[in-house]
């Protein structure tokens, strides 16, 4: 048997241990795989998204919703970080699981982990969309915007399909590109061009009271859409079988993508508010994008431009990570045979990419886009990507803490937390739980005035929909008697014996 903390045993002799071969291309160090997670977490991102939904629903107030969300994060990297580095594998959710629960529990986990992905992808190009159009000075119908992130997704799948190495070079043109736009600009607010006092972070600028709510319910819902800024850092694993010496360095990359993208979202959010002209245009609805105007109004409106083509690339940037990630998260399930259409979805191309990955992602990405088709679905969609997402979290969070009671889970490899691993399980849970609650509660503050019903209950719709089909899939094609066993780990020199049934 394979010690896999041996630092002698080489990433292939790990991964045939675990029972696959090695397909995809090991090319990426650690800072490559930082790159992925920081990528996809994206300052940019996080922010130019969260930023004018959240100033106007709770004011200036809304910028404490951050830390609260970046601690509880914090807490699901920690359980991450023991899985990771025990098995280090693309699709870690469902990998996880199954060496964790029954086959049945841990197949549709997987199942709503990689939904989550590909809607989490769904919010990032309808958000990027409208920095296309504002290049030309446009604004884009509803209708513009949803073919636009069309769009944006077919470019992505062309850039992911020549492989891990080009989708790093245009990776760290994005990072590049958050340089200037995160940390650069965000200082220079702060210390240059600030119009307020810190008093106004602790201001709710009337904005409850506005939309007829209290300011504790305003500031639930600004941590539910707080909670989109910090997700993305398990695309860390989607690429641990490409990275070097993954179960070390794979929890090293995650903790580093989203302390640093979390500790720069918190700068830039602060200065923004700070920097803002008049926050209150932004809580009457005059200002939809209160980050530009800050940015042009104190560097000018030759800022105007350059600053939008940064931007850009760096939701470019982030939308190919995250679907690389996702393309990688089925192809780990379709190799296993419990995905539908895994002969297909299976398939890597010459450049080793998983092509058939990227295409199943796209289509299922593309097919959530018309919740945008009638009016504006900012505030929807980043619920609704959220919500796809912190399900996952916390069943994994669930099953690990359970696993870990019970005596069936001592985590063995190169990351572990000691005493402290259940305690900090524990809270792991409870944080996902409560957000995964605050998220999918159906709030109208979020939707624009007169949006259609299924767009304040996006999030609940979105969750209910794939648990319902991924039920559905379990109880009629049963792929969890399919599962490869994961109870024991394969000897050297059998990496390429059937899978056992």
């Amino acid at each position: 048997m394979t010690d896999l903390t041996d630092e002698t045993t080489t990433d292939a002799d790990r991964l045939a241990a675990l029972g696959y071969r090695q397909e995809l291309r090991r090319s990426l160090s650690v800072l490559g795989n930082i790159s992925m997670g920081f990528a996809v977490v994206s300052p940019v991102v996080g922010l130019y998204a969260a930023a004018q939904v959240g100033m106007s629903i709770a004011g200036g107030a809304w910028v404490w919703a951050l830390p609260i969300c970046l601690i509880g994060q914090c807490l699901v990297v920690a359980v991450y970080s023991e899985l990771a580095s025990q098995w280090p594998l693309a699709g870690g959710a469902y990998q996880w699981s199954r060496r964790l629960a029954s086959p049945a529990f841990a197949w549709l986990s997987g199942w709503m982990w990689q939904f989550a992905v590909m809607f989490g992808n769904t919010t990032v190009a309808y958000l990027a969309s409208p920095w296309l159009f504002s290049l030309f000075g446009a604004v884009p119908t509803p209708t513009e915007q949803v073919l636009a992130s069309a769009g944006f997704m077919l470019f992505c799948t062309l850039v992911n399909a020549y492989g891990i190495d080009l989708l790093r070079w245009f990776v760290s043109l994005g990072i590049a590109a958050e340089a200037v736009a995160s940390v650069l600009v965000g200082f220079t607010l702060l210390l240059v061009f600030r119009q307020h006092g810190f008093s106004l972070l602790t201001d709710f600028l009337h904005a409850p009271a506005g939309l007829g709510v209290s300011d504790t319910g305003a500031m639930l819902a600004a941590v539910a859409v707080a909670g989109w800024a910090f997700i993305g850092f398990d695309a860390c694993v989607s690429t641990a079988e490409e990275t070097k010496d993954a179960a070390r360095q794979v929890p090293r990359a995650m903790w580093w993508s989203l302390l640093s993208v979390g500790l720069v979202v918190i700068l830039n959010a602060v200065s923004v508010e700070l920097a803002h002209p008049n926050p209150a245009d932004v809580v009457s609805g005059k200002d939809l994008d209160p980050v530009t105007t800050a940015v042009t109004h104190a560097f000018g409106g030759w800022a105007d431009k350059p600053f939008v083509v940064v931007v850009l690339v760096s939701f470019t940037a982030c939308l190919m990570a995250s679907q690389g990630g996702a393309a990688r998260g089925l192809y780990s399930l379709a190799r296993d045979e419990v995905f539908p259409f895994s002969r297909q979805v299976r398939k890597v191309n010459k450049h080793k990419a998983p092509i058939g990955g990227l295409v199943a992602a796209t289509v299922v990405s593309c097919a959530a886009l018309p919740l945008g088709l009638s009016t504006s679905a900012m505030g929807s969609l980043i619920t609704f990507g959220s919500a796809a997402t912190f399900v996952p979290f916390f069943l994994l969070t669930v099953v690990a803490l359970v696993a870990r009671l019970r005596g069936t889970w001592k985590p063995a490899g190169a990351v572990g937390y000691g005493r402290l691993g259940t305690p900090l399980n524990l809270l792991a849970v409870v944080w996902t739980g409560f957000e995964v609650v605050n998220i999918c509660w159906p709030r109208s503050i979020l939707a624009p005035v007169g949006a259609p019903w299924y767009q304040v209950w996006a999030a609940l719709l979105g969750v209910g929909t794939v648990t319902l089909a991924g039920l559905a899939y379990l109880l009629v094609r049963r792929p969890d008697r399919r599962m490869r066993g994961a109870d024991e780990d394969r000897p050297i020199g059998d990496e390429l014996a059937p899978a056992v049934l």
